[in-house]
């Protein structure tokens, strides 16, 4: 009877000891919490590929925001610009109305002086043949011109006061005409020299509207990919989430079911140990069986560790930079300034000026004016901060401010706002050589 209990409660403890040890549980077990794990990696990575598409989406609608101001002030300048073309050639219309008007009036004044001119020569004649004073006719046949005579007879005292009279009269309606129709033409030369930037002005402000456009669709197309790409990732991180809670699930009834094996088997043993401590022949001298082996910490799933001086004016300007737009005659109001509309000349002066250093007017800064506001230096001693000019559309048609490595910054047609190479292409056949130190 004795080695029959011995038996009976060796039996139930290897039984016990099978349950708590089964390989199909701890194996299962194992590999779903590698499935789990491999899934929280590739997690990881989603999650990361979806952040990097969303600071992506985010750098993308940033650049894309500045670039819709940007062609705003485009427009801006290019409206302000046709209208002062449109004004100008207004100009060039109505001083070509004067020029051709006072060219009449010169022509008609010219017949008029050759009539007093035939007048004269026979009131010249009459006073030789009457024995009068030669000194008139000497007068007038020397003269090398009308001109010429009218200044010479005004000379000579012998000559009447009524006489006296028409030739001052006339001279002084000449050389007023004459000073009127110098003034109109060069005014009319400025107003050709400015229709002539404003046009090409126009053609660079179109083409560079055009590049932005096209620009902007590149942005549109790529923050469209970008937003694929996002949607694409987050359906896959939700597929994985998915599969990991279904694996966590199953590792969670996987466990309660091994729980329940465990107690079941912790239970009859027990049982089996009351059945043999009742039997009235055996005594208490069997194996006591062997405690259930504790989990390890190991079988725990490791949790994933948290992880305005001078010098200054060469870069003063480089806030305007991609944020501007050329504007002839522009710059000279405090709302083109906030606009960022410049033209050459008044965003030099905007530039010394955030540095302590006025380079006189505003409203009347020119190129003109600041080839004489400083020093002029040989170009080989060029130094950053020096004023450059270039013959563009007139001789020291642009200026710009040096700013070392056969560079310069400047207010450029083309680009608003911009650094330049001067070294080579457009701007070194433009340059002239003249340089001005402030």
């Amino acid at each position: 009877m004795k080695k029959k209990m011995l038996l009976l409660n060796t039996t139930v403890l290897l039984g016990l000891g099978g349950v708590l040890s089964t390989p199909a549980y701890a194996s299962t077990i194992q590999d779903m919490e590698s499935q789990k794990s491999q899934i929280q990696n590739q997690r990881q990575d989603v999650q990361s590929n979806i952040k990097a598409a969303s600071d992506e989406l985010t750098r993308l609608q940033a650049e894309q925001d500045q670039m819709k101001a940007q062609l705003e002030r485009l427009t801006l300048a290019e409206e302000e610009n046709n209208k002062k073309a449109q004004k100008t050639e207004a100009d060039i219309k109505e001083t070509s109305k004067q020029v051709d008007q006072l060219e009449k009036e010169i022509k008609l004044l010219q017949e008029k002086l050759e009539k007093r001119n035939d007048i004269l020569k026979d009131r010249a004649r009459s006073m030789q043949e009457s024995g009068g004073n030669v000194e008139y006719l000497q007068v007038l046949l020397g003269s090398s011109s009308f001109g010429d005579f009218v200044d010479r007879a005004l000379a000579v005292s012998t000559i009447v006061d009524a006489d006296r009279g028409i030739l001052t009269e006339t001279k002084n309606m000449q050389d007023e005409l004459k000073t009127k129709q110098a003034d109109v033409k060069s005014k009319l030369a400025s107003l050709e020299d400015m229709k002539a930037e404003l046009d090409e002005m126009t053609v660079q402000l179109a083409a560079q509207k055009k590049q932005k456009d096209a620009l902007a669709k590149e942005l549109k197309d790529k923050e469209a990919k970008n937003e694929e790409l996002k949607a694409s990732l987050q359906s896959k991180d939700s597929s994985l989430a998915n599969e990991q809670s279904t694996l966590e699930q199953n590792i969670k009834d996987q466990k309660a079911a091994e729980e329940a094996a465990r107690k079941a088997a912790e239970q009859a043993a027990k049982e089996a140990a009351k059945k043999a401590a009742a039997a009235p022949s055996e005594k208490a001298d069997s194996p006591s069986p062997k405690a259930a082996p504790k989990a390890s910490s190991n079988d725990v799933a490791p949790t994933s560790a948290p992880a305005p001086k001078a010098s200054n004016v060469v870069t003063v300007g480089n806030r305007w930079i991609g944020n501007s737009a050329y504007v002839f005659g522009g710059g000279r109001s405090q709302s083109d300034i906030n606009h960022g509309l410049f033209d050459c000349s008044s965003f030099v002066h905007w530039a010394y000026s955030q540095v302590g250093v006025n380079l006189g007017p505003l409203g009347s800064v020119s190129t003109e004016t600041l080839k004489h506001a400083g020093t002029q230096v040989s170009s080989s001693q060029m130094q950053p901060g020096d004023l450059v000019f270039f013959d563009t559309y007139k001789k020291d048609g642009h200026v710009g401010i040096y700013v070392g490595g056969g560079k310069f910054i400047g207010a450029q047609s083309s680009t608003g706002v911009a650094i330049a190479n001067m070294s080579s292409g457009y701007w070194k056949q433009k340059f002239n050589g003249r340089v001005v130190r402030i």
